[in-house]
């Protein structure tokens, strides 16, 4: 990828929240996209629920951009189907995420100082 397609992670954001979710889920390992599409369902309690145009559509811009890569390596056969593509976040991805957080704390900042922050049960 070009340096100037890498030179500002800043430039990507705001991010969609399917590609920042996938990026969070990536953080943690390589997946392949079904795993992505249940763990992004799981941890946000069904809230965000990926569609397979969304889920893949995202996972096929984020590969352009060189946020993610393919993965070479494969479980074993006996426990995996040969048809499914293992995904991880690459360095420029991790960047991007990690611009994108900073963003939204500071809009979470900014949202407190203007209303408060209501308090939880």
């Amino acid at each position: 990828m070009s340096q100037e397609k890498h030179s500002d992670a800043v430039n990507l954001t705001p991010l969609s929240p399917a590609v920042f979710h996938i990026l969070l889920s990536l953080g943690e390992g390589e997946r392949h996209g079904y795993a992505l599409k249940r763990e992004i369902a799981l941890r946000t309690g069904g809230k965000l629920k990926l569609g397979p145009g969304v889920l893949y559509g995202s996972i096929n811009k984020m590969l352009e951009l060189g946020l993610i890569e393919e993965s070479d390596e494969r479980p074993d056969p006996h426990l995996d189907d040969e048809r499914r593509r293992y995904y991880r976040i690459t360095p420029y991805g991790r960047k991007v995420a990690q611009a994108e957080a900073v963003r939204m704390q500071e809009l979470v900042q900014l949202a407190s100082a203007r209303f408060g922050v209501p308090k939880h049960a």
